[in-house]
This record gives structure tokens, sequence and C-alpha cells, in this order.
């Protein structure tokens, strides 16, 4: 996701605000908005890959292979 996206995420939102979309903006703003999600998630499944965990015992556990362990439970 651009800045200019992020722009014109807000350009939509304010002028909705102010004096309505046509329905041309409005799927162009849905768009703009599932986007942005989508976005938002990579950088969280990211992060989260990166996570490791302090067990009590002093061991570390990647919250990855947590993750990649319960997935094969699954199946």
């Amino acid at each position: 996701m651009t800045e200019k996206e992020i722009q014109r995420i807000n350009e939509l939102y304010h002028k909705s605000k102010k004096e309505g979309l046509t329905p041309e903006e409005k799927r162009e703003q849905a768009a703009l908005r599932e986007a942005y999600i989508q976005a938002i998630r990579m950088n969280l499944k990211g992060t989260l890959n990166n996570v490791s965990i302090l067990e009590p015992d002093g061991s570390v556990t990647e919250l990855k292979k947590v993750k990649e362990a319960k997935d094969r439970k699954r199946q």
C-alpha cells in the first residue's frame, strides 16, 4: 500500500462526509480499503512469524513453529 493510496482513502472518506460519493467512488473506496486491510494482515503475519516465546523453563519457541504444528494437527 503506497502513501498515495492511503491519501486517496482519506480523500474519499472526507468527501463522503461532506458531499457523498458517486457509485464509482464508493467502489474505489471499497477496493482501496480491502487492499489496506490485506496489507495490514500481511504485515501482522510477518511480525508474528518473527516472534519468539520464552517458556517458563527458559527454552525459546518460535511462534511460527507453534502455528505450523497446529496446522499439521488440523490436517
